[in-house]
């Protein structure tokens, strides 16, 4: 079974398209991957019989061989971005000849794109929408961009390009977000004064709500109760201050408002497996602690 981070992309082709309701838009298979970027939304798509609402920023991501159709009305038609790739053998990369089959004829294709086994790929949905992550969205946009402006080494860029993107991609998916906006704009606070020992009573009182409901919120939205993220926070704060500071211990602890240095280290400790001393003369120390952040 093959990871994600296995993968040699290979981006075949890119091209803006306009989806107007016409024949050869029906049912079909194409014999690479594909991904078509819709940044408005008025239409359906249809993968192997089931149909799906393409709304704003609706990101459609289909395998070899996949069936499929759009279901745009003349009277509306839709812009997309269209790419066609490999993902398993930038070698030999099928998508810089990709075929269609239409429907009523026989699915049958000659070459496709090499599909290895990786679940983690087959965890990625066939249709979603990019409307609330727009940094995925910029990054699709950008590589749009350069498959059009560059002239030199476009392929090795855009090739590393999507292998971000697709990484990224599956973060974005198995990733917490937070989607109360009384707790998103609590984070973004927080985020930006870590230092601060602002009691959770302060926070509540900031998300105007009271204490029981708070904390329930938070829990749900963060994964973490307040107190564990407030902890968090000033453990990763410390770990950006030891490796990127010339602080010494006692003044990152005073900063982080510690009392003395020695409560500081066994958090610290406790928390990622090293002691701040060892983790400044050696980072990757707690990349390879097991109870570091990973």
């Amino acid at each position: 079974m093959k990871k994600l981070s296995e993968m040699t992309p290979y981006l075949g082709d890119l091209m803006p398209y306009v989806y107007d309701g016409s024949a050869n838009e029906g049912l079909r298979v194409c014999s690479v991957y594909a991904m078509h970027l819709f940044p408005e939304g008025s239409g359906e798509m249809e993968i192997e019989g089931v149909r799906y609402p393409l709304d704003k920023r609706a990101l459609v991501f289909l395998r070899p061989g996949q069936p499929h159709a759009f279901h745009i009305s003349p009277e509306r038609p839709l812009s997309s971005f269209n790419l066609y790739f490999d993902l398993w053998d930038a070698a030999n990369p099928v998508s810089l000849n990709r075929v269609f089959i239409y429907a009523p004829e026989p699915f049958r294709l000659g070459a496709v794109s090499v599909a290895c086994p990786c679940d983690e790929l087959d965890a990625l949905p066939g249709v979603s929408s990019l409307q609330d992550d727009p940094q995925l969205y910029e990054e699709l946009l950008r590589i749009v961009r350069v498959y059009e402006e560059s002239r030199y080494y476009r392929s090795e860029i855009l090739n590393s390009m999507m292998y971000a993107w697709m990484l990224n991609w599956f973060n974005a998916r198995h990733t917490r977000r937070p989607s109360d906006y009384r707790i998103v704009k609590l984070l973004e606070h927080l985020e930006r004064h870590p230092e601060r020992r602002e009691s959770v009573g302060a926070w509540w009182e900031m998300c105007g709500l009271s204490r029981t409901y708070f904390h329930e919120l938070f829990l749900r939205e963060t994964g973490f109760t307040p107190k564990a993220y407030q902890h968090r926070l000033w453990m990763r704060r410390a770990a950006i201050l030891l490796r990127e500071s010339d602080l010494s211990v006692t003044a990152i602890a005073d900063k982080l408002g510690y009392l003395s240095i020695h409560p500081f280290s066994r958090h610290f400790a406790a928390y990622y497996g090293v002691s701040p001393t060892e983790y400044r003369r050696s980072p990757s120390a707690l990349l390879n602690s097991p109870a570091g952040e990973r």
